[in-house]
């Protein structure tokens, strides 16, 4: 458990992350618990350094004093070979969004599964989640697809550019969930399933402020499915404008930003976070960016 003295300093490494809300969120967090916290992105645009260097600036911040690291896109499941301990359902997801510092050693954890559920569960709470189309099974997306098994989808087709990556999600979600069906859909499978969904989920980047656009035709969207996105920048992303549009309900990415941070300002700290104090203080700084 945390005391008022202790200090934090913790960062944050992916690609286009200098503008993330992150640092804000845990900032603004720790001070109303009296805590010392420093939290700055490590962008690896701006510093020019390759995805496959995740490790080595773990090392370098290790030897610099910080006590965590949060790790987002494209380094998730690049970060693994890289931990000496990884939590049981991080390792199960085979994605790591949350390293501890301790004793010199990397301690890998996952936040995402538990942000995005919490988000299903106080946002959609009445939607039914039986049949769910997902595009995008990356370091996020093995976190969302584990989070809408949990939540009672029952069949879940999983899309990927990459159907090899879309198979070897499908294989080990079937594994982690036998009683229930996790198929490894085509893009020529992708307009029947989405206009047959309960729900669609975007687990890609596309919707990103540098990589916009929609991650799949939007009027296949016919009002009576719900949409979400993982994307909080914006927070009102295409896709979920057009949703909003065609009547869907929608779940923004704001819900999952704000759970893993939770979760993982928790992990770091050992103090417990207000989650309705955080996420109105994330939708203060959404507002802000808009103005």
């Amino acid at each position: 458990m945390s005391t008022p003295s202790e200090s934090y300093l913790v960062g944050l490494i992916g690609e286009g992350i200098t503008a993330s809300l992150s640092p804000a969120m845990h900032e603004a967090e720790a001070r109303r618990h009296g805590l010392h916290y420093l939290y700055r992105p490590i962008d690896l645009e701006v510093i020019d350094r390759p995805a496959t260097d995740v490790g080595e600036l773990l090392r370098a911040g290790r030897d610099l004093g910080f006590n965590a690291f949060n790790i987002t896109h494209p380094c998730k499941q690049l970060v693994l070979e890289h931990l000496d301990e990884v939590s049981p359902a991080a390792r199960a997801l085979r994605a790591v969004n949350t390293v501890l510092i301790r004793n010199g050693q990397f301690i890998g954890h996952n936040t995402d599964q538990s942000g995005f559920a919490a988000g299903l569960t106080t946002q959609l709470p009445d939607a039914s989640k039986e049949q769910v189309v997902q595009i995008g099974t990356g370091g996020a997306g093995s976190a969302v697809a584990a989070a809408l098994l949990s939540s009672g989808t029952r069949t879940l087709h999983l899309f990927d550019m990459d159907p090899e990556r879309a198979a070897e999600r499908a294989a080990a979600m079937t594994a982690l969930f036998p009683g229930q069906r996790v198929h490894a859909a085509t893009a020529e499978e992708l307009p029947d399933l989405i206009g047959a969904a309960d729900g669609v989920v975007n687990a890609t980047p596309v919707g990103m402020h540098h990589h916009p656009g929609t991650p799949f035709d939007t009027d296949l969207l016919t009002g009576s499915q719900w949409v979400a996105d993982v994307i909080y920048l914006p927070v009102d992303t295409q896709l979920i404008v057009a949703a909003r549009a065609a009547g869907c309900q929608v779940l923004d990415g704001g819900h999952m930003a704000v759970g893993q941070a939770v979760d993982a300002f928790r992990l770091i700290t050992g103090v417990e976070p207000d989650r309705a104090r955080m996420r109105a203080h994330f939708l203060e700084l959404v507002a802000a960016r808009r103005n």
